[in-house]
């Protein structure tokens, strides 16, 4: 009856693997309402397995047709979780010494680093920002494209400058009410709308700002610059992880690393 116990080499391999697998998707939805869901269908699976191996041919079929069919609808229910899953392996890939020097030349990509005035100047208003608790955030692009965020808001191309920052996030100005994006030179776009997270460990008694700064860097590679209007601390938000910056020196050291 347990004739299909019968491990090999490979099957450890291969145990290994599906492990691994799963063990990435459970970081990538890991306080998110497909959370449940994703638990829901590895039970499932399982019971399928364990029904066939069984020979219980009646409950196996309507499980597996239960499964097949299910594969469609999986799809759309997941569809930021798979977005963001292949965009993890795309970005792990040009993050890579060799492989990632490699993939850059084949699509043309060139790996950036942030110019040492584009660092003083957003660094020194990020700083002043904090000091008057004037809420900001800003993103920082890397290789994804931003375009479907950059349509939401008002392009104004311009130069980094810490004193046009500071004038764009002033309380009563027209573009401070949203997202500023900036690529290693250029300030691109103010005003543009960021997707919600939905993780659930997200404090409380953090705003919206950094609900959508932990949005976006769960579904891009860019990374965020969030300063809190209630209390002037500085967060620097990459891959949905939002870590709170003691000093300017921190960000500084935490903008180089995220462009390395």
């Amino acid at each position: 009856m347990f004739d299909f116990i019968n491990i090999q080499p490979i099957d450890i391999i291969d145990i290994i693997l599906v492990g691994l697998l799963i063990y990435q998707i459970y970081k990538l939805i890991r306080g998110t309402p497909a959370m449940n869901i994703f638990i829901g269908i590895i039970v499932i699976y399982f019971v399928w397995v364990v029904v066939k191996a069984l020979h219980m041919n009646l409950l196996s079929a309507i499980l597996g047709q239960v499964l097949g069919v299910g594969v469609i609808a999986l799809i759309v229910i997941f569809q930021q979780e798979i977005r963001r899953f292949l965009l993890h392996i795309g970005t792990t890939s040009f993050k890579g010494r060799r492989g990632g020097n490699f993939a850059r030349r084949l699509f043309g990509q060139e790996e950036k680093e942030v110019p040492l005035t584009t660092l003083n100047e957003l660094t020194q208003a990020v700083r002043r920002m904090a000091e008057t608790k004037t809420g900001a955030l800003i993103v920082m692009m890397h290789a994804s494209s931003l375009e479907f965020v950059i349509e939401t808001g008002d392009k104004i191309d311009a130069m980094v400058n810490r004193r046009l920052i500071e004038n764009i996030f002033f309380k009563n100005a027209p573009l401070h009410d949203g997202a500023l994006i900036m690529n290693t030179t250029r300030l691109v776009a103010a005003r543009c709308t960021l997707p919600m997270s939905d993780n659930q460990n997200i404090p409380a008694n953090l705003g919206m700002r950094h609900r959508a700064a932990a949005g976006l860097t769960e579904q891009t590679d860019a990374t965020v610059i969030v300063v809190s209007e209630q209390t002037g601390n500085i967060s620097f938000v990459k891959g949905g992880e939002l870590k709170i910056m003691t000093n300017i020196n921190e960000l500084r050291l935490a903008i180089e690393e995220s462009y390395k």
